[in-house]
């Protein structure tokens, strides 16, 4: 909480603009996907500047050349989607729970992005969700699901892979592309304003012909191994 009223306090100058922008970004009758992350981006950058967050990234040339992927990362807490918008030079969505979609500003950032949002309770709407994802990837949008589900709430410890949330991705055909969070709890979830280092490595993409024979909670154990393999190595670097 300290932090994000830090967020605040260095940029009140600008908010009314950075929520403007966003709240435009969602709602205008011309749609254009390019603008509206650049607008986003921009945004992120300066909160977390703002917010004495540094993000380091690894691997970006693992990022597939040809739009129509998905990230599979691991779930830290509410900064991990800032990680990305700060970090990804591509467009992409996200998959979002119900109870987090409300949240203020991320809820005019899921409007912007064309994000979609789940409730995990309703089974039929789920279901509608997963086909929506792989459909737009068939379509050439990016998005990004968390595969566990919630947050660890474990520092980087993972929960397990929920084999379910891969459903788009086998649906799509498309290149999943595993990435490992380090240390993004700590901007929201510890009641510190203290300098913090964030790092997010994009992993090598794993092509459908290299899943396609596996079920789905196999894909998750995969992915789940390879995200926990490069926090080990990255964790202290």
């Amino acid at each position: 909480m300290k932090r994000i009223i830090l967020m605040v306090l260095r940029l009140i100058l600008r908010v009314p603009y950075y929520m403007f922008g966003i709240w435009w970004s969602g709602r205008r009758k011309n749609y254009d996907q390019e603008k509206a992350y650049a607008f986003v981006k921009k945004v992120t950058k300066a909160a977390n500047h703002a917010g004495r967050v540094t993000i380091k990234s690894y691997g970006l040339e693992n990022i597939p050349k040809e739009n129509g992927f998905i990230f599979f990362p691991n779930h830290q807490g509410l900064f991990d989607v800032l990680v990305f918008l700060e970090s990804c030079p591509v467009p992409f969505a996200f998959v979002i729970k119900k109870e987090a979609s409300q949240v203020i500003l991320l809820k005019q950032v899921i409007s912007a992005l064309r994000s979609i949002v789940i409730d995990r309770e309703d089974i039929r709407q789920s279901l509608e969700v997963i086909n929506q994802v792989a459909e737009e990837v068939k379509k050439g949008r990016n998005f990004l699901i968390f595969a566990e589900g919630t947050r660890s709430k474990m520092g980087n410890a993972l929960l397990p892979f929920k084999g379910g949330t891969f459903k788009s991705a086998v649906k799509a055909k498309c290149p999943i592309v595993p990435c490992a969070l380090i240390n993004s709890f700590k901007p929201f979830d510890e009641n510190s304003i203290e300098r913090v280092t964030v790092k997010l490595i994009y992993l090598p993409p794993i092509r459908y012909e290299e899943y396609s024979s596996m079920k789905t909670p196999e894909i998750a154990d995969m992915v789940k191994a390879k995200i926990e393999s490069a926090i080990a190595q990255y964790e202290n670097k």
